[in-house]
């Protein structure tokens, strides 16, 4: 399957003008022969912590993304705010959208900082077969948490990390990823976006495709662009198969016993 990473900027809270910039950028994407476009944390809103800007599950963000899904007939994937009770505060919610109407939804398990008083957190990871592939979604922060990764290594092929990660942290972002990719033998794409968040938060993108052997396989610098590359479960399984140490991995449970 190919991968298409569009990394973007965000108009701050105006999910209409943010919906009218992507729709080409995905055409684009798809374009170039993606079957799989992923947009940043919280394409639609930037990471706004303004109250109320949250939206029903299937709101407009997740309608967004499965038009695009429908119209292109591949996969759509980005976060966005949704609520699941009325008046709760909403999660960071990841959306992968299929071209068939189906949509699958991870919930971001680690907030942060002054995102855990405005979102709730999510409750485990999810893992889903699409192509052949199996994908889990982490979102932005969850990258710092290798446990997490570690948990869903097994089942997974390639991790998706859409993020609005901060550019003086940048190299962070960057060493975590291809840190995640070689500790798990699985391909990791990580989605960041560009520009200045409507809090004055500045970000460098650096979006990139990284190997099970933890090879960039597309990298991107501090522009609007797409990063595109294939992913191959078989490449995962062969991996796995010349390097077998996800077996010999130990949680510190084990360890005392």
């Amino acid at each position: 399957m190919k991968i298409a990473a569009v990394q973007h900027d965000i108009v701050w809270e105006d999910r209409d003008a943010n919906f009218a910039r992507l729709a080409p950028q995905v055409a684009r994407a798809v374009g170039a022969g993606a079957e799989l476009v992923l947009l940043t944390e919280t394409f639609s809103t930037g990471f706004s912590m303004t109250p109320g800007i949250g939206e029903p599950e299937g709101g407009p963000s997740s309608e967004f993304l499965a038009a695009q899904a429908a119209e292109h007939g591949v996969w759509v994937a980005g976060t966005c705010p949704e609520t699941d009770v009325e008046g709760e505060l909403p999660y960071n919610t990841f959306v992968l959208a299929g071209p068939d109407g189906t949509a699958h939804r991870y919930r971001k398990l680690h907030p942060f900082a002054d995102e855990r008083t405005r979102f709730r957190s999510g409750t485990g990871p999810v893992t889903v077969e699409v192509g052949g592939l199996r994908i889990t979604p982490f979102i932005c922060y969850d990258l710092r948490f290798a446990d997490v990764f570690w948990a869903a290594a097994p089942d997974t092929d390639v991790y998706l990390v859409p993020a609005n990660w901060p550019s003086p942290r940048r190299h962070h972002w960057s060493a975590l990823l291809q840190a995640r990719a070689i500790e798990n033998q699985a391909y990791v794409v990580g989605c960041n976006r560009v520009g200045t968040a409507g809090d004055g938060t500045e970000h460098a993108g650096d979006s990139r495709i990284v190997s099970p052997m933890g090879e960039l396989l597309a990298t991107a610098s501090g522009v609007e662009t797409i990063v595109l590359a294939d992913v191959d479960a078989a490449e995962v399984a062969a991996t796995r198969d010349r390097f077998p140490f996800l077996g010999d991995r130990r949680h510190l449970a084990d360890r005392k016993s």
